[in-house]
């Protein structure tokens, strides 16, 4: 047997592999940083042999409540990926499988490799609605890929759609990728309407350092980058510094920034109420948002969401918080479960990709809910 994990977003330490009914593991920190959660590992020479894997510091890591009724992801083809029944005992986190082949990949969720990445944008900017433009560099000297998606006016709105700053949330780019797969598509008329009246700029991959190394929340200078808004640092959080720039150049209408969530087993968004110029105007704007999605995605709910912030208490170092704040503008960060969601629950595959690929598709209407208010 042997357990491996040097490639694109493995993450795992080998303690002992002696015994195959107590294979004993850590998942390893972010580098630079004290967060853990994120793991994905390759296991070898393992088909037909019952294993037993335990994760001794599943206590310690940075949402220790994400392992209530959390079921570990399996793949033998990378492509496939299942759940598998997982214990959480207050300390450690085991799972038990004997393999069917003799190589297998467990992870914390369907992982979204930089090479997917690539193959989605330049398979993107092939429409004749989609250019790709460099805005900057990453701290490790990666390009931060922009898709521009329309035809930029100066009547029409400027949408912004952000993903993977926290980059073990890999189900943040599977719903981006159903977003551009919906809204490219020429036959679509709500993407068609929404293009009549604007433009659209994505940044499907805020942090690919972070995610190449296995990463839960940090870039590679060991930075939480959804607390960097208001006043980025060009060499600890390039990522933020150089969106947050080429916003200032096209101006922000509205702006999505696609997470995900270790502890609520739900869909949900959290929004800009406590920021100082929230209005009516703005919560009409969320209210009718919220309301259409409702309507129209059975996968979205807003019972089971963040506590919503008081008048004039918003963090304005949070992204969604900062754009709202300073473009006077609806902002609304959307969240994700690791687990399933509790109120379409699936027992083989939980929330999976395919599921995050159809609720991006399924952010278009809302969008064009509220287009001609913005």
């Amino acid at each position: 047997m042997h357990i491996s994990s040097n490639f694109d977003s493995g993450n795992i330490e080998v303690i002992s592999i002696e015994d195959i009914r107590n294979i004993r593991l850590n998942i390893r920190k972010d580098t630079k940083a004290d967060y853990f959660q994120w793991f994905h590992f390759r296991v070898h020479d393992v088909k037909g042999y019952p294993c037993k894997y335990v994760i001794e510091n599943a206590n310690e890591a940075s949402y220790p409540e994400g392992w209530d009724n959390y079921k570990v992801c399996v793949s033998y083809d990378r492509i496939n990926w299942f759940r598998l029944e997982t214990q959480f005992n207050g300390k450690e986190l085991t799972f038990e499988h004997t393999s069917e082949f003799n190589s297998v990949f467990y992870a914390y969720f369907t992982p979204y490799s930089y090479e997917q990445h690539l193959d989605l944008i330049h398979a993107a900017q092939i429409s004749p609605l989609c250019v790709i433009e460099n805005i900057g560099l990453t701290v490790e000297q990666r390009n931060m890929d922009l898709l521009i998606v329309g035809n930029p006016g100066e009547s029409k709105k400027k949408i912004w759609i952000i993903a993977r700053q926290h980059p073990g949330e890999s189900m943040a780019s599977w719903f981006i990728e159903g977003f551009i797969e919906r809204i490219l598509d020429e036959e679509d008329p709500v993407s068609r309407k929404i293009l009549q009246d604007a433009v659209f700029y994505i940044m499907p991959f805020v942090n690919p350092d972070g995610a190449i190394s296995g990463n839960l929340r940090a870039n590679a200078a060991g930075i939480n980058l959804n607390r960097e808004w208001a006043n980025p640092d060009i060499s600890k959080s390039p990522e933020a510094y150089y969106i947050l720039k080429k916003m200032d150049e096209t101006g922000v209408d509205l702006m999505l920034d696609i997470h995900g969530d270790e502890g609520l087993p739900y869909n949900f968004v959290s929004s800009i109420e406590g920021i100082p110029g929230y209005d009516s105007r703005l919560k009409d704007l969320l209210e009718t948002f919220k309301k259409v999605w409702l309507d129209t995605c059975p996968d979205f709910q807003d019972e089971h969401t963040y506590p919503v912030n008081d008048p004039g208490t918003a963090n304005l170092n949070i992204c969604s918080k900062q754009i709202g704040h300073k473009f006077n503008c609806l902002s609304i960060t959307v969240e994700m479960p690791f687990k399933d969601n509790n109120d379409l629950p699936d027992p083989v595959y939980g929330w999976s990709s395919e599921r995050s690929l159809k609720f991006g598709g399924s952010i278009l209407q809302p969008i064009l809910s509220v287009l001609k208010k913005l």
